[in-house]
């Protein structure tokens, strides 16, 4: 089947069908982003494929660039769509068996804010110290099972269909942004007496993420929803819960998952990263305002 392109159609109507050119259709394959029927779309785990991509033809070559497969977001297809998210499992866990390993020295270095075990607090040291590093290694840090469980639990649940929805680098960049903003809202909020530690930050960007793409795709948001409150009602209410790590972690994560998934086509790029910049700066922002405050 031939795949050249068509002429570009009149700015004020709706594009045809590749396949049915006489067939005016809203839809587009969320891989190559080619206008498809309904008698030609195919139901995927994100959206709609046309035939050829849900058959992984390429019309007998290398597919032009305009073509080749891209997630929802814009990303490139991984042939493992869900690597990324066993890494950062594997990474956390890799952590946490240091952390039961190794002597309570090494846990002291990896949390937020505060010591462990705690102490009195020595404004001189960690993050205001220019210890930044505290706010990446406090996302991948964790002491206990049941904390380590559950996040790893919501991580693999949530993780797989964005990684496989934005693409890996995407995806990773979500993880990492929306975790240190978490990370930055503890440290600006959080009593610098209290060690903080835990993925959860970046847990909850995904819930975030997860919420705009279940509106990219229309579906019900009911069971989202419900699970976010769920959630939120535990953050609020049990006991050593680092709520400002959930809550900055929710609102980056909403952010950068609608600017992902809605960005228009043709200045894609520049909104996706565009936002990730501003939040960064926000993250920049608030930590040297709490340095501030406590040198």
């Amino acid at each position: 089947m031939d795949h050249a392109a068509a002429g570009p159609p009149d700015a004020q109507s709706t594009p045809g069908c590749y396949r049915h050119p006489d067939r005016e259709t809203g839809i587009r394959c969320t891989r190559c982003e080619r206008p498809i029927c309904t008698d030609c779309m195919v139901n995927a785990s994100v959206g709609f494929h046309c035939p050829d991509c849900a058959s992984g033809r390429t019309g007998g070559g290398p597919a032009p660039a305009a073509s080749r497969p891209r997630t929802l977001a814009g990303g490139t297809v991984a042939a493992d769509p869900h690597l990324l998210t066993k890494i950062l499992i594997g990474l956390n866990a890799a952590v946490f068996i240091a952390v039961q390993a190794l002597p309570s020295s090494f846990l002291s270095d990896m949390v937020l804010i505060g010591r462990w075990p705690p102490a009195p607090f020595v404004p001189t040291e960690g993050v205001a110290e220019g210890e930044w590093y505290r706010l990446v290694t406090t996302m991948f840090t964790h002491e206990e099972i049941w904390h380590i469980g559950f996040n790893m639990l919501s991580l693999w649940f949530l993780g797989g269909p964005l990684e496989a929805a934005l693409g890996r680098v995407r995806y990773l960049t979500l993880y990492l942004v929306s975790g240190l903003a978490g990370s930055a809202l503890t440290y600006l909020l959080a009593s610098p007496t209290t060690a903080t530690l835990g993925a959860s930050g970046a847990v909850f960007g995904l819930f975030g993420a997860t919420a705009a793409l279940v509106r990219r795709l229309n579906a019900d948001m009911r069971p989202i929803v419900i699970l976010l409150v769920i959630n939120l009602v535990f953050t609020f209410t049990w006991a050593n819960i680092a709520w400002q790590a959930h809550v900055g972690g929710l609102v980056a994560g909403a952010a950068i998952g609608y600017a992902m998934l809605h960005a228009p086509r043709e200045r894609r790029t520049l909104v996706q990263y565009g936002t990730c910049a501003l939040v960064l700066v926000a993250v920049v922002g608030l930590t040297l305002l709490r340095t501030a405050q406590l040198t």
